[in-house]
């Protein structure tokens, strides 16, 4: 319940929909009940109507009222059951427009700090697997439990008009499926839900790394050790699914067996309070399988409680989206020409953790600078980088700019931090527009002076578009280094005094990225670059390189001194150079 409340206290996508179309969900719960109510109804007559053919077979005039009730009942449940769909996704259909409209006009705020904050995987997840998760909170947790709480009060309150005794019994056996289950399916699945979601997190980010570092595997001859480190997490994931399919079964079974006890007390009631007379023992059937087609609701309720850890961190994460554009109003600008960068005792760990991914880090980037930072895949580089943009907040510590915390910056960040990553975001329209949006405001010359800048002037003009050509989805019209130099023309347009550069030859040949390094460092020379590699090729234009290993700097210093006194470093400097 408390996870409940804080999951509610400020939502802006669930609640305020459930108000605005309150009117058609009340009918779609009133169809739903009527749906089992009807199926109930039409067992209670069937079993009367059977036992009363059964003691009168030659006359059809005490039992014609039965058997127009049967065929009534029979027809009211299809109906309203298909009634009942059309009107709950109706109104989960309003409710999904309005999100996705809500969702676009967030996106279109703030795309450009979206973009930044969320690798696509995040964004596609946003744009479908949430907006889906919302929709089936309604489909198969909210409507299955309500529905199920309204057959629960109605048995109850129903059986215990007759005889309070036996509805308190009714209330304690169903009251086992309709609250203990739920609850017990909730805890459970939390914790495994909470389990796999840790594993996979942790199997994606891994596994993008050690791809992209696949031909260092294939070089070194541990590709049998890469394959063995990707099973791993799928065989965890495997377990926790089939210990999820038996807890199901097992809880299937035990909804049966209580139904199947709540059976026999209205058997063992009935056959002791309606055997008066041969009339009444007519009715005994009737509230024996009354309480069948109540099942599958109540199998429902345990089921869509199950679900709810997902679609809590979905709900979540669509407020945490929403929210970060109110932050927006509150930022500030950087009032003065860029002077230094400051990381002071910075620690970070990831909610569903418990290792420190930054641990205790402090270093200080002047203007001008050129830093190298370095580590295994997995140490943590990738969230450094992370919080020194402001994407992510840490535990403990800041980072700062001319003494300004970074997170105040974020309406000016655009204008701070220029990002050369391993994949550049190329979309499907001309080159032009492409390289224009490092600088909405520069013109045709200022975007053709960029690409000459960048070597790329030949290869543009020869082509029989020129600076109108499409790059194609992605960037595909060009090769990888191509691609590379349209996102460094961009850059230089953005004109932003630092600059990340986030492994951006990490699938280029050595060739390539040898030319595209030295053409990166001499066109940024008057630039701040902080540089993300996982090898030594090009380490000769940085000032500093620093170790990141185990959330701390390992090793620290100028590329000359290291290679004199760390054994290490002259390792893998050798190993780069080929000796």
């Amino acid at each position: 319940m408390k996870q409940l409340r804080q999951t509610f206290a400020h939502d802006t996508w669930v609640m305020p929909y459930l108000r605005k179309y309150k009117g058609l969900l009340i009918l779609v719960l009133f169809l739903g009940f009527m749906t089992f109510f009807s199926g109930g109804a039409l067992m209670f007559n069937s079993g009367y109507l059977i036992s009363e053919a059964a003691r009168r077979p030659s006359s059809i005039i005490y039992i014609y009222v039965p058997v127009v009730l049967a065929r009534a009942f029979g027809i009211a449940r299809p109906v309203f059951r298909y009634v009942e769909r059309l009107t709950s996704h109706n109104w989960v259909l309003r409710i999904v427009s309005d999100f996705r409209k809500k969702l676009y006009q967030t996106v279109e705020r703030k795309a450009s700090a979206i973009r930044r904050s969320h690798q696509t995987g995040d964004i596609l997840s946003i744009l479908a697997d949430d907006i889906d998760h919302i929709e089936n909170l309604y489909l198969r947790t909210v409507f299955p439990m309500v529905i199920g709480w309204l057959l629960y009060i109605f048995v109850v309150i129903g059986v215990g008009c007759l005889n309070w005794v036996v509805g308190l019994l009714l209330m304690l056996l169903l009251g086992i499926i309709v609250i203990i289950m739920p609850l017990t399916s909730v805890a459970t699945n939390g914790v495994r839900e909470f389990r796999q979601h840790q594993i996979q997190h942790q199997f994606y980010t891994n596994l993008t790394d050690e791809v992209l570092g696949l031909g260092d595997w294939l070089i070194s001859g541990r590709y049998h050790d890469f394959m063995t480190l990707q099973k791993k997490p799928i065989d965890a994931i495997a377990a926790l699914r089939r210990k999820d399919h038996y807890y199901q079964w097992w809880r299937s079974f035990f909804v049966q067996v209580v139904v199947l006890l709540t059976t026999l007390v209205l058997l063992i009631w009935s056959g002791h309070s309606l055997t008066a007379t041969k009339s009444l023992a007519d009715w005994i059937a009737a509230f024996a399988l009354a309480i069948f087609p109540a099942v599958s609701p109540f199998l429902n309720m345990s089921q869509g409680m199950s679900e709810w850890p997902v679609y809590r961190r979905s709900i979540e994460r669509v407020n945490q989206l929403d929210q970060g554009n109110a932050k927006m109003d509150d930022q500030l600008r950087l009032s003065e020409r860029f002077k230094e960068l400051n990381i002071d005792h910075l620690t970070f760990k990831y909610p569903d953790g418990d290792r420190r991914v930054v641990n205790d880090i402090s270093m200080s980037v002047h203007s001008g600078e050129k830093i190298a930072l370095l580590g295994p895949s997995g140490t943590g580089k990738s969230t450094f980088l992370k919080l020194m943009v402001g994407d992510l907040k840490p535990v403990s510590g800041q980072v700062t700019i001319n003494g300004v915390p970074v997170s105040s910056l974020q309406r000016d960040r655009a204008s701070l931090f220029g990002i050369l990553d391993q994949q550049p975001y190329l979309f499907n329209t001309t080159v032009m527009n492409n390289v224009r949006l490092g600088n909405i405001n520069a013109s045709d010359e200022d975007v053709k002076k960029a690409l000459e800048a960048v070597g790329l002037k030949d290869l543009i003009e020869s082509l029989p578009e020129k600076y109108q050509t499409h790059v194609q989805e992605a960037g595909k019209r060009f090769s990888g280094g191509e691609r590379q130099r349209l996102s460094l023309a961009r850059i230089l347009l953005q004109d932003a005094p630092i600059i990340i550069l986030d492994e951006p030859t990490v699938s280029l040949d050595p060739i390539t990225e040898r030319h595209l390094l030295d053409q990166v460092f001499d066109l940024l020379k008057d630039k701040t670059i902080i540089w993300v590699t996982h090898h030594l090729a090009g380490i000769g234009h940085v000032d500093q390189v620093r170790f990141l290993e185990n959330g701390h700097f390992d090793m620290q210093g100028t590329p000359e001194a290291l290679y004199k006194t760390e054994a290490r470093f002259r390792q893998l400097y050798d190993l780069d150079r080929g000796k």
